[in-house]
């Protein structure tokens, strides 16, 4: 299983990118008129404030354990990274259809429709550098999955959501760039309204797709199947184990916590029977660091009755 992305480092790539453009899209809009063109504006603000949001996340996720919070705050990422998804599906989505739906039933003519086309093409070039950052990053965690098997299978929420957000971004630029410049050879301004509302519904695809992978974060994943897999065969080579029943794992965050119910070997001297113990979850936890909380039971048969593997 490959290592996991560096996120704050994409993140940050998106911020400067983001923030770059909004400024360009905003002036463009000002002097063009152009609805596609305040719509992205209006899309790279929201990204600026959600890639805020993030680094907010992943801070808060990287306090300790207190007496409340007794397994740590890592699940703390999860949640504003459904409410960056929320935010890109209202303030980017929703505004977008309604600024193309307006403009479509009152369409005015394009002014100074050059300088659209010119910070369109100043913010692909930009957000392709970020695009290409966060791909970076992405390879990285991804292995030799594919993006599509990554992005349902990735257990990191903010790299998923900065991805989602890239992309959406990306493609956003592509689509009113083509708008502007159908506006301009046909001279008919309905075209910016069409393409106002395809970045719309471009948003709210990937709006409501990143949120259904945060969502199962929050209601509690286990680790990528690959990685528990190799975790049970790490386990069952273990000397001091004679079978594993159960392999129980919770990704909380960049962390992970897990249950084990094994036979061990030892179960005459119960002295002999804890080092055993000790030493595997020292063993474990140096062959996988991002296991913070391993919980060990010893017995002789598997009486689980909630099916878990």
């Amino acid at each position: 299983m490959a290592g996991s992305g560096d996120s704050t480092r994409a993140i940050f790539f998106a911020l400067g990118a983001n923030f770059a453009i909004a400024c360009a899209k905003g002036v463009a809009a000002f002097f063009t008129g152009s609805s596609a063109m305040l719509a992205e504006t209006v899309h790279s603000l929201a990204d600026c404030g959600n890639q805020l949001l993030l680094l907010l996340g992943m801070k808060q996720a990287k306090r300790p354990p207190s007496p409340d919070y007794p397994l740590g705050y890592g699940k703390a990422i999860y949640f504003w990274s459904f409410l960056v998804a929320v935010m890109l599906f209202t303030v980017g989505g929703m505004f977008s259809l309604y600024e193309g739906i307006h403009k479509l039933q009152h369409p005015e003519p394009l002014r100074q429709w050059w300088w659209a086309a010119g910070v369109l093409v100043f913010g692909i070039i930009v957000e392709g550098v970020s695009m290409r950052a966060c791909l970076q990053e992405v390879n990285k965690a991804r292995g030799d999955r594919s993006l599509w098997q990554w992005f349902r299978g990735s257990r990191q929420a903010e790299l998923v959501v900065i991805f989602g957000e890239d992309l959406a971004a990306l493609l956003g630029l592509v689509f009113a760039l083509v708008a502007v410049l159908l506006a301009v050879v046909t001279g008919n301004p309905v075209w910016d309204a069409i393409g106002t509302i395809g970045i719309g519904a471009l948003l709210i695809v990937v709006a409501v797709f990143v949120a259904i992978e945060v969502k199962a974060m929050l209601i509690g994943q286990g680790v990528h199947p690959v990685r528990q897999a190799q975790m049970r065969t790490w386990l069952e080579s273990r000397p001091e184990i004679a079978r594993v029943f159960n392999l129980i794992t919770l990704q909380l965050g960049n962390e992970v916590m897990m249950s084990v119910k094994a036979q061990m070997r030892e179960t005459a001297d119960t002295g002999a029977l804890l080092a055993q113990i000790n030493a595997v979850e020292a063993a474990l936890q140096a062959e996988f660091p991002e296991v913070r909380w391993s919980f060990f039971e010893p017995d002789v048969a598997d009486d689980d009755r909630h099916g878990l593997p």
